[in-house]
């Protein structure tokens, strides 16, 4: 080891340091997750830095920030309406599910506008990504492969190429010579990626980062990335369904609620223009146990079918499963039906999915979810053609959720006539006379509108 160098020990898990090695990591608990690593000398504190001079808040320029548009309109959407220069963007998802395929079309329709592109690969071969490129249709020379894990050799070559966008696939095998540890290690993630990020902000150039995602679905790294770069996307969706889901979930340049859904296809990924008439297609008519829910997304209002099934347990334990919705919500539905409703379901196994593969955070499912569990127990469907949206508190009160005339607006165009909705949202959607609103103060209601 060099005069002046030193190692710390760093988990590979949760980032934490400590001066010898441990079998487990005192921060997270994880086994076995702690390696030797070469850290970086201090650097001088006498020597002089150059800092740019401070600006007064009145003189900073507040232009709007241009941006480049890849013509994909749902990765647009998701990015604030297109690339912002100099911004690094990081996709993460499961292995297989796109993450490779939709960089490399964003990639040939910025060089269809005119853009130089590199396209740097450490797991394939630039063979096996000509043949993706073939299948996807992508023929113009703009478009440059390369297939190379050393950054000390990429910071160098991209000097002299000079690019103006550029994809690393993936940052887990990346890695620096100043680094003794192995690619995919903390140390290496988190000094290449901020050589990366130094590089592009310095020669304005936008860089995708393709990430890894562990097993409890966070991004491998852990959280390193995350920090450092501008924009953070999760591919979303399950490797047996034909939709995907691309979801912002860090943006210093757009929203953080937007979404993107594609369809796979053999061409590549395609846009879904309308995916509320998409996840309703396969919806069983007059099914017990089937509603359907107004959501938003960002700017975008969604239509979704919530599907439960409410039976009798055959073990001592009941069973609570959500796919799609978080687990906590259901068991708080139940409570508050089971106590100012009087439908007893505490003692009944209940499964309840969201049909398309489709994810649901907001509180406004609340009324839907718990319509659906009703029907299913009752076996009795919902009125045909009723929509639900509105959040249930723990008095058992129906109240109202934001955008009420969007979604109405939505159900409508799909040829809904009936809202089932929080009496506060009427008075925002009394313009609206093409479809029967109705108005509940509390879940008590509900059930005098299902059936």
């Amino acid at each position: 080891m060099k005069k002046g160098e030193k190692t710390v020990f760093t988990c590979q898990v949760c980032g934490a340091k400590m001066p010898k090695w441990m079998g487990r990591c005192p921060g997270c608990g994880e086994w076995d997750s702690i390696v030797e690593e070469k850290q970086i000398p201090d650097y001088d504190l006498k020597s002089k830095i150059d800092i740019q001079y401070p600006e007064p808040l009145t003189k900073i320029s507040t232009e709007k920030i241009p941006r480049i548009k890849t013509e994909i309109e749902e990765f647009d959407r998701i990015l604030g309406g297109g690339i912002v220069k100099g911004s690094m963007i990081l996709l993460g998802g499961d292995p297989g599910i796109g993450k490779s395929t939709i960089v490399l079309q964003v990639m040939g329709s910025l060089t269809q506008k005119g853009h130089r592109c590199l396209y740097i690969s450490g797991e394939e071969s630039p063979q096996q990504i000509k043949m993706r490129a073939e299948r996807l249709g992508l023929k113009d020379e703009s478009l440059y492969i390369l297939s190379e894990t050393c950054m000390d050799g990429i910071i160098p070559l991209c000097d002299n190429f000079k690019p103006e966008f550029i994809v690393i696939d993936s940052i887990q095998t990346m890695f620096t010579q100043s680094l003794s540890s192995t690619p995919g290690s903390i140390g290496q993630i988190r000094d290449v990626a901020s050589l990366l990020l130094q590089w592009t902000k310095k020669n304005d150039v936008s860089c995708f980062l393709v990430g890894h995602v562990t097993k409890e679905g966070a991004i491998a790294g852990p959280r390193v990335l995350e920090h450092l770069v501008d924009t953070v996307l999760y591919f979303e969706g399950e490797r047996n369904s034909i939709f995907r889901i691309l979801r912002a979930v860090k943006n210093r340049f757009g929203s953080t609620n937007e979404i993107g859904v594609f369809h796979m296809s053999q061409d590549g990924l395609k846009e879904v223009k309308n995916p509320s008439s998409i996840f309703l297609k396969e919806r069983p008519e007059k099914s017990p146990g089937s509603a359907i829910v107004s959501c938003i997304e960002g700017t975008r209002p969604l239509l979704v079918e919530v599907q439960a099934l409410v039976n009798s347990t055959t073990f001592g334990m009941p069973r609570r499963t959500a796919m799609g919705i978080d687990h906590n919500r259901i068991s708080l539905l139940v409570a508050v039906i089971s106590r100012r409703m009087g439908i007893e379901m505490g003692d009944q196994d209940i499964y309840v999915n969201v049909a398309g593969g489709l994810k649901i955070y907001e509180t406004a499912a609340d009324l839907g979810i718990a319509g659906a569990m009703i029907s299913s127990f009752l076996d009795k469907p919902i009125v045909q053609d009723t929509v639900m949206f509105g959040e249930i508190g723990l008095a058992g009160e129906v109240r109202g959720v934001n955008q009420p005339d969007i979604r109405v607006k939505e159900a409508i165009k799909l040829g809904f006539k009936r809202c089932i909705l929080s009496k506060g949202n009427l008075e925002s959607c009394k313009h609206i006379n093409s479809a029967q609103l109705l108005g509940v103060s509390s879940i008590s209601e509900l059930i005098d509108h299902l059936f």
